[in-house]
């Protein structure tokens, strides 16, 4: 015959799994506290995350800095203009402060030169590109110009021959810079792993 269970072991059951619930929930919870915190720190509404995380309960840090880290290394990609090396310099600055120690502080700092030397080359090889393609496009705004007997202007981007062109020679040089990027993620979320922890 089968154990009958008695009603102190379901109740207790029972209380295990809503313990293990309410685990659950907090750790979310911290997450995504820790997600709105990391937004609010690259949108300046936030002065300073290790005072953020110091503040927060101890058993909770931990999911708290796992919500920032989440949101940050999300944000670290090739930057499409200046602006965006000073986002990319607070990601880095965001970084530090859940990673601690000083092995990524440098590498922070390096990621912004290397990015901002990505971008004058993306605009020298943007115009070195242009130049080459020149002659195709003039040969494309005569003939036009001789279809419709007035002189024409065409801007390369509505080009798709040109926009294949520069998009292929681009995409060499974005390949480039995303593996440094990648080598920093990937070392982010190493020193995160084995990242120091606050208060000891």
């Amino acid at each position: 015959m089968g154990k009958i269970k008695s009603a102190l072991e379901i109740a207790m059951e029972r209380t295990e799994t809503v313990k293990g619930d309410r685990e659950q929930i907090a750790q979310y919870e911290a997450k995504q506290k820790g997600k709105k915190l990391a937004n609010e720190f690259l949108e300046d509404k936030v002065e300073s995350l290790e005072d953020e995380i110091k503040r927060t309960p101890k058993d909770e840090q931990e999911n708290l800095k796992q919500g920032i880290f989440d949101i940050l290394i999300s944000r670290i990609s090739l930057p499409a203009r200046k602006d965006d090396l000073k986002q990319l310099e607070k990601t880095g600055l965001g970084l530090m402060a859940v990673i601690g120690g000083k092995s990524f502080t440098e590498m922070a700092g390096q990621l912004v030169q290397v990015m901002s030397q990505y971008l004058d080359e993306a605009a020298q090889y943007g115009e070195a590109i242009k130049r080459q393609y020149a002659p195709k496009l003039q040969q494309k705004e005569e003939e036009i110009a001789r279809r419709l007997g007035r002189q024409v202007k065409l801007d390369p981007f509505q080009d798709p021959e040109f926009v294949h062109f520069y998009n292929q020679h681009m995409n060499s040089l974005k390949a480039n810079y995303q593996s440094v990027l990648d080598e920093v993620r990937e070392e982010a979320v190493r020193l995160f792993k084995h990242g120091g922890n606050y208060g000891g």
